[in-house]
């Protein structure tokens, strides 16, 4: 069983450096820029979704210690928590915390009453989103910086600015992955020509590679 673990960390740490490393890759001899790349919000928007998840995720875990094992990701100022948290009060605390910051736009509260995930459990999540956000850069016309993927408890939260059509598209992706239970998707959906207009002023770039890499 440790040795199970300790393999597929290695695995989520090569998918790591490999996705970090993939924004241009030549295929074929031609450079093709994958879609790891690709986010279409702003980059002020970016930033702000940044400092929500180290801000919200500080103060929850000063705030509930051991009680509490809450995950915060912003996508476009809309935050999800997931995690597990010991009462219902302080799921109800935590999402009613995270509404009252000044950037958040609406909160998705899918925090479980029961006690903290282990190791274990956290590393496979971790080799879950790494498989599907792999899928993900190399599904064709699928823009996966536009996205985000949590998983939990092998339950996929997804959230991004996509079109009718990809919505569809990733949802499909993480569903088919094996070892997910559920997918739950929470997309803002956009129209072809807003997706346009994004890709246009250069806020997202769907070309994709080829083929997906062998691991």
């Amino acid at each position: 069983m440790r040795m199970k673990l300790l393999s597929k960390v290695l695995v989520v740490l090569t998918l790591t450096a490999f996705l970090s490393s993939c924004g241009v890759l030549a295929v074929g001899g031609v450079a093709a820029g994958a879609s790891v790349m690709a986010d279409r919000r702003t980059p002020a928007v970016q930033a702000i979704d940044k400092g929500i998840g180290l801000e919200l995720e500080n103060a929850l875990d000063k705030r509930f210690g051991d009680s509490a094992h809450i995950n915060v990701t912003s996508f476009n100022q809309k935050v999800l928590l997931t995690g597990e948290v010991k009462n219902v009060d302080i799921k109800e605390q935590a999402g009613a915390y995270a509404k009252a910051n000044k950037n958040v736009r609406s909160v998705i509260n899918e925090l479980i009453v029961g006690p903290n995930s282990t190791f274990t459990e956290r590393a496979n999540d971790s080799y879950l989103e790494s498989k599907i956000k792999t899928q993900m850069i190399f599904t064709d016309q699928l823009p996966s910086n536009s996205m985000v993927i949590v998983a939990e408890g092998s339950n996929v939260y997804l959230m991004g600015l996509l079109t009718k059509n990809e919505a569809d598209r990733a949802k499909k992706v993480a569903s088919d992955i094996s070892g997910v239970k559920q997918v739950y998707a929470d997309f803002e959906i956009i129209s072809d020509a807003e997706k346009l207009r994004l890709e246009k002023q250069g806020k997202a770039d769907d070309s994709q590679p080829s083929s997906p890499p062998k691991y």
